[in-house]
C-alpha cells in the first residue's frame, strides 16, 4: 500500500469485471492491467513497486506497460496539492484507473471534476457555544456610560507633556484626531506616534497644531501588507494537475493527451510499434501468437 492520500484510484462509472477484460491489449499489457484491476484502493502503483509484486517483469517492462495502458485509455497518473496537519502543503501522487478504457475528452473532464472537488473546502462544522448561565441579581439603576477619548486624541494629548513646543489645545486635538487616527489604522501606537511628531524640533514653535498637521501629513507610515491567512488543515488546495506517464512532467489534461508529454509520444527509439487493435479477418490465438514473438524483450 502507498502512503495515505497516494496510490490507486478508481475512477467513477466502472463496469463490472469480465472474463474477456483486457482481451484486445498484448499479453504483457494484458497481465499487468489485470493485476493493477485487482489491487485495492491506494495500492502502490510506481514503477517499482509493481515490478516487485510481478516476478514476470522487471523495472523497464512495467513502465512501457504502463505508458502503452495509458494510451489505451486505461489510466492517468495525476498530482494535487493538498494540505496536512498544521497547514503543512504537500504535493500528493495518485494513478487513477479505469477498467473501461476511456478517450481523452473523458479523462479531461474527470480532471476537470477533480479540480472544481478541490476547490470546494469541506464544510465545517460550527456549534454555537452554549449559553452561559447568569445567576439572578438584584436590580441596579443603570451607570451612565461615557465614552473615553480615542487613542489618537489621547496620544496628541500627550504631546505637551513629550515636549512642551509641542503643546495642543482640547480643539486642536478634536481637529488634528482624524489625521492620528489613519496613523493607528496602520499598525502603529501612541508611543510611535508621540516620538515621530516629537523628533527633531526646531529650537522655536510658532504654530504648534500646524507643526503637527503637517508632520501627521508627511510623515504617515506606509501600510503594511496584510500576509495571507494559510489554509487550515485539511482543508483542500486548488491545484490538481496530470502528469506524464512516463516521465511525470506536469501539465494540463489537453497538453497531455494519451497521458503523455511530447516527447514521450514519440516512439522509442529502435523499438517497434506494437498495436493493440484486433484486425477482424485474423482469430485471437493467432494474433497472441504473432505478439509474443514482437514482445520477447523484456
Amino acid at each position: 500500500m502507498a502512503s495515505p492520500g497516494y496510490g490507486k484510484r478508481s475512477a467513477p462509472d466502472q463496469q463490472p469485471r469480465r472474463a474477456d477484460d483486457f482481451m484486445l491489449l498484448p499479453l504483457r499489457e494484458r497481465h499487468i492491467a489485470g493485476f493493477i484491476d485487482q489491487l485495492p484502493e491506494g495500492a502502490a502503483m510506481d514503477v517499482k513497486g509493481l515490478a516487485k509484486q510481478l516476478p514476470l517483469y522487471g523495472q523497464q517492462a512495467v513502465g512501457s506497460a504502463l505508458k502503452a495502458l495509458s494510451v489505451a485509455g486505461y489510466l492517468r497518473r495525476v498530482r494535487c496539492l493538498v494540505t496536512g496537519e498544521g497547514g503543512q502543503v504537500r504535493w500528493v501522487f495518485r494513478t487513477f484507473w479505469s477498467r473501461t478504457a476511456r478517450d481523452n475528452e473523458w479523462w479531461g473532464a474527470l480532471m476537470a471534476a477533480e479540480v472544481q472537488r478541490a476547490a470546494v473546502p469541506e464544510p465545517v462544522a460550527v456549534v454555537a457555544p452554549a449559553a452561559p448561565v447568569v445567576p439572578e441579581q438584584r436590580t441596579q439603576e443603570p451607570e451612565p456610560v461615557t465614552d473615553g477619548p480615542s487613542p489618537a486624541y489621547a496620544a496628541l494629548a500627550q504631546l505637551g507633556r513629550a515636549d512642551a513646543r509641542l503643546a495642543l489645545s482640547a480643539a486642536d486635538c478634536a481637529v488634528l484626531e482624524p489625521l492620528a487616527a489613519e496613523w493607528f489604522t496602520r499598525g502603529v501606537d501612541a508611543d510611535y506616534l508621540v516620538r515621530a511628531l516629537v523628533a527633531g524640533l526646531p529650537a522655536e514653535v510658532g504654530s504648534p497644531v500646524g507643526l503637527v498637521r503637517r508632520r501627521l501629513t508627511d510623515k504617515l507610515p506606509p501600510q503594511v501588507p496584510v500576509a495571507p491567512v494559510p489554509p487550515a488543515p485539511g482543508t483542500p488546495v486548488r491545484r490538481v494537475m496530470m502528469e506524464c506517464t512516463k516521465c511525470g512532467v506536469p501539465g494540463r489534461a489537453e497538453a497531455l493527451p494519451d497521458g503523455l508529454c511530447r516527447a514521450c509520444r514519440q516512439p522509442d527509439e529502435g523499438a517497434s510499434e506494437v498495436s493493440v487493435e484486433l484486425p477482424a479477418e485474423r482469430d485471437v490465438r493467432t494474433y497472441v501468437a504473432e505478439l509474443r514473438d514482437l514482445l520477447k524483450a523484456p
